[in-house]
C-alpha cells in the first residue's frame, strides 16, 4: 500500500490515502496525531471489515474517509462532488488519477481524468502555516464538443462527534444573526442565488460537538471565498461520511466550456479547532492577516458624510463639516452618494460618474483642498456596477444591461444592472474611476452594490458567474493603477462580505445600521471570519436612522471603537459636552488601535482583543437585567504567570487592579452594576 500523505500545522493535520486509482480520500481532518511512521499511517487508514447488508461491491474504504470528489461511481448518495454533462450525455464521472500524486510540506495536487467524458479534474489541496486548509478544483474539458458544469464542489469529512451546526442568517440592516441546530441525517445546505453575498449569507458554516462555545468545543468550519450565487452545507447520508462542503452555485448553462477551456471553483476555506470558536476564528484571523493585500498601516479614523446630509451636497456646509471632524481628531472624510448629475434622490443619475457641474461648479476640488488642508485623507463613493434607467449612461447604452434582450428585470432602488463582463463596460467603467482618482487624488473608494443581481444574462445566458470575475478583474485592474488607493466593500452594508471580495478590498461596511445594540451583535458574528481591523464600525446619531432607537453617546463610542472605527453622524449637530467626548475616543482608538488590530479576539463574560503586551476588553450590558447588582467578569486569553495592570478608559466607572493573568481569568474583575445599553473598556497591559 502507498504512504498515505499528511499535512500538519499549528496543530491541525489532513491525511490523504493516495493509494487508490481515483484522486485521494480524505480520511481525517482534525487535530495532529503527531508523528507517524509508514506502518502506523497504513495502519490508520486500512479498512475495517465487516458485512454491510447494502453497499456498492468492491474494496471497503476506510472508516470515516471521503474522495476528494466523490460521486456516484465512487457509491456516492449525497451530494456529488461534480456534475455536468456533454449535450445531455455522460452525466456521471469515473476519475482515474493520471501520474503521481505531487506533494510539498504544505500542499498535495492529484490529476484524474475521464476519458470517455472528455474531462480532467486538477485537485489541490493546501494547509497554510495556521492550520487552515484551501481547497479547490479546476475541471478542463478535455472532449470534442462542449461541456456544461452543474456543479463543482470543495468538501472534507466531518467525523460522527460533529453533532450541532452553527450559522447566520440576517436581512439589510441586521445582518449576521446565528441560528443553531442538531446536525441530523439530511442536508443542511446555506444558498444564496441573489448575484452577491447577500445580507443573509452566513459567513462560516459550522460543525460541532455537543455545546461547543467560545471557548471549549471541537469545531469544523467552511467558507466559500465567492461573491455571487455560493452554496455552504453540512450533509449526513445514511451508510455514508458526513460531509462539510460547498462551491459556487451555477445558474442552468452558466459555464459551458469549449474544448480546452477551463473552469476552476472558488477557494474552499476549511479550518478546524479542538478549543472553541474563539480558536478556530483566530486561525482564519492569522490567514487573512497574512494575505499580501492585506492593510498594514493603521487604519485612519473615517467621518463618512451619508448620514449628515445625505443627498443635500453644499460645499459650505460639508467644508464646516470637514473642519468639525479634523477639530475631534478624524483623519479620512468620505463624501458619499449625490455629487454626480441629477442625484438628488436615488431615482436617477447613477452611472453617470462625472462631477455634477450644478451643484459642484468648480468641481470637487475645493472641498477637497478643504479636507487635505486640514490634514485629512479624502475618500469618495461609487456604485460601478448599478445604473439608474434615468440617466445619460443608460439612454446611450440601453445594451449594456445584464438582462436578456428584451427581458429587462424588475428594478430595485430604482436601478438596474451594467454588465460589467462585457468589456466595454468594463474599460469604460474604468475610465471614469481612474480619471477621477488621478484628478481628485482620492485616497479611498467606498464601492456599494445597492441591489441583488435578479434574471441576470449575459447575451442571453445565465450571467452571475461572469459578472463576479469582471468586477474582480475590475478591482484588481485599478489596484494596480493605483497602489495606494484603498477600497472598502459596501453592499447595502454587509451585503458583500467574503474572502472573494476582501482579496481586493480593504475593509468592508459590516452593516447600515449604526443603532449600537444591534451592532454589537452583528460585529460580534462577522469577527468570527474577520479581524477587527477590517470591519468598519461607526458612531451613528441618536435616535438611530435604521431603527429609531436612541442610546447614549458613551456606548455608541464603546461600540464603535472596537472595529475599523469612524463617525457617520452630522456633528454639527453636537454639543460642546459631545464634540468633547468623541475627541476623547477619538484619541483613544488612535492609542488601542495597535493592539485592537494585531490583536486576537477572545469572547466570554466579556468580549476582548489579546496582544502580546496588552489587551482591550468591552464589557457591555445589552438587556435589563432580572439581577441589578455588582459582578466579576473574568478576562479571557491572558497569559497565566504574568502580571498586569488593568484601568477602566471608556464608560462607566470602574475600579481596576494589579494581579495576574490567571486571577483575571480565573477570579476575575469586579465592575458595577450597569443599565441596559451601557458599556465599561478597560486597557490591560503587560507589567515588565
Amino acid at each position: 500500500m502507498t504512504e498515505p500523505v499528511v499535512l500538519a500545522a499549528a496543530g491541525a493535520a489532513v491525511i490523504l490515502d493516495v493509494s487508490g486509482p481515483g484522486l485521494p480520500r480524505v480520511v481525517h481532518w482534525g487535530a495532529d496525531p503527531g508523528p507517524l511512521d509508514a506502518a502506523d499511517l497504513i495502519a490508520l487508514v486500512t479498512a475495517a471489515g465487516g458485512d454491510l447488508a447494502s453497499a456498492v461491491d468492491g474494496p471497503i474504504q476506510p472508516v470515516g474517509s471521503v474522495p476528494l470528489l466523490p460521486t456516484q461511481w465512487d457509491g456516492w448518495a449525497g451530494r456529488p462532488g461534480v456534475t455536468g454533462d456533454r449535450a445531455g450525455r455522460w452525466p456521471h464521472l469515473r476519475l482515474a488519477r493520471t501520474g503521481a500524486v505531487r506533494v510539498t510540506d504544505r500542499e498535495v495536487v492529484a490529476e484524474a481524468v475521464d476519458e470517455t467524458a472528455g474531462v480532467r479534474l486538477r485537485a489541490e489541496i493546501r494547509l497554510d502555516p495556521h492550520g487552515v486548509l484551501q481547497v479547490r478544483h479546476t475541471l478542463t474539458n478535455t472532449g470534442a464538443g462542449e461541456y456544461a458544469v452543474a456543479a463543482l464542489r470543495t468538501l472534507l469529512p466531518l467525523p460522527d462527534r460533529a453533532t450541532e451546526v452553527l450559522d447566520f442568517a440576517g436581512r439589510w440592516g441586521l445582518e449576521r444573526q446565528p441560528q443553531r441546530r442538531p446536525l441530523g441525517h439530511g442536508t443542511h445546505a446555506r444558498e444564496s442565488r441573489r448575484g452577491r453575498t447577500g445580507h443573509d449569507a452566513t459567513p462560516l458554516l459550522i460543525a460541532g460537538t455537543d455545546g461547543f462555545g467560545f471557548d471549549a468545543g471541537e469545531v469544523w468550519a467552511v467558507h466559500i471565498g465567492w461573491s455571487g450565487g455560493h452554496e455552504e452545507y453540512a450533509e449526513r447520508v445514511a451508510g455514508a461520511t458526513a460531509v462539510l462542503g460547498g462551491g459556487e452555485l451555477l445558474d442552468p448553462g452558466e459555464v459551458r466550456l469549449a474544448p480546452s477551456e477551463s473552469y476552476t471553483t472558488p477557494v474552499g476555506y476549511f479550518a478546524w479547532s479542538d478549543r472553541g470558536l474563539d480558536d478556530l476564528s483566530a486561525r482564519l484571523h492569522r490567514m487573512v492577516r497574512d494575505r499580501p493585500s492585506h492593510p498594514r498601516s493603521p487604519r485612519p479614523l473615517t467621518l463618512n458624510v451619508w448620514e449628515a446630509v445625505y443627498f443635500d451636497h453644499d460645499l459650505d456646509r460639508l467644508t464646516a463639516l470637514a473642519d468639525l471632524a479634523a477639530r475631534v481628531g478624524v483623519e479620512r472624510f468620505v463624501l458619499d452618494d449625490g455629487w454626480f448629475p441629477g442625484r438628488r434622490d436615488d431615482t436617477a443619475g447613477l452611472g453617470d460618474w462625472v462631477v455634477d457641474p450644478a451643484v459642484w461648479p468648480r468641481g470637487l476640488h475645493p472641498l477637497v483642498d478643504h479636507v487635505h488642508a486640514r490634514g485629512m485623507r479624502f475618500g469618495l463613493w461609487f456604485e460601478p456596477e448599478m445604473v439608474n434607467p434615468d440617466s445619460d449612461l443608460a439612454r446611450a447604452h440601453p445594451e449594456w444591461m445584464l438582462a436578456s434582450p428584451g427581458r429587462l428585470p424588475r428594478p430595485w432602488r430604482h436601478q438596474q444592472v451594467l454588465d460589467v463582463g462585457r468589456p466595454e463596460v468594463a474599460d469604460h467603467l474604468f475610465a471614469r474611476i481612474d480619471a477621477l482618482v488621478t484628478e481628485y487624488r482620492l485616497d479611498y473608494l467606498k464601492w456599494d452594490h445597492n441591489r441583488d443581481l435578479l434574471e441576470a444574462a449575459h447575451d442571453g445566458a445565465a450571467g452571475v458567474h461572469r459578472q463576479t470575475a469582471a468586477v474582480y478583474r475590475l478591482l484588481d485592474r485599478l489596484r494596480e493603477a493605483h497602489p495606494g488607493l484603498e477600497i472598502e466593500s459596501c453592499a447595502s452594508g454587509g451585503g458583500r462580505i467574503d474572502l472573494g471580495i476582501l482579496a481586493r478590498t480593504d475593509r468592508v461596511w459590516t452593516s447600515d445600521s449604526n443603532d449600537a445594540l444591534d451592532r454589537q451583535q452583528i460585529q460580534r458574528w462577522t469577527g468570527l471570519l474577520l479581524p477587527p481591523e477590517l470591519m468598519g464600525s461607526h458612531v451613528g446619531p441618536s435616535p438611530a436612522h435604521t431603527t429609531g432607537r436612541s442610546a447614549g453617546l458613551a456606548f455608541r463610542c464603546a461600540t464603535a471603537l472596537v472595529g475599523h472605527a469612524g463617525i457617520e453622524w452630522d456633528i454639527s449637530t453636537c454639543t460642546d459636552g459631545e464634540l468633547d467626548l468623541l475627541t476623547e475616543w477619538a484619541a483613544l482608538y488612535k492609542r488601542l488601535r495597535g493592539t485592537l488590530h494585531n490583536g486576537r479576539p477572545v469572547h466570554g463574560d466579556v468580549y476582548g482583543v489579546v496582544g502580546e503586551e496588552a489587551a482591550v476588553f468591552v464589557y457591555a450590558q445589552l438587556d435589563n437585567p432580572a439581577d441589578l447588582q455588582p459582578r466579576r467578569i473574568r478576562l479571557p486569553g491572558l497569559v497565566a504567570d504574568r502580571r498586569y495592570e488593568v484601568s477602566r478608559c471608556w464608560g462607566a466607572e470602574a475600579a481596576g487592579v494589579t494581579t495576574t493573568g490567571r486571577a483575571l481569568r480565573t477570579v476575575g474583575l469586579q465592575v458595577p452594576a450597569l443599565r441596559p445599553e451601557n458599556a465599561v473598556v478597560f486597557e490591560v497591559r503587560a507589567i515588565p
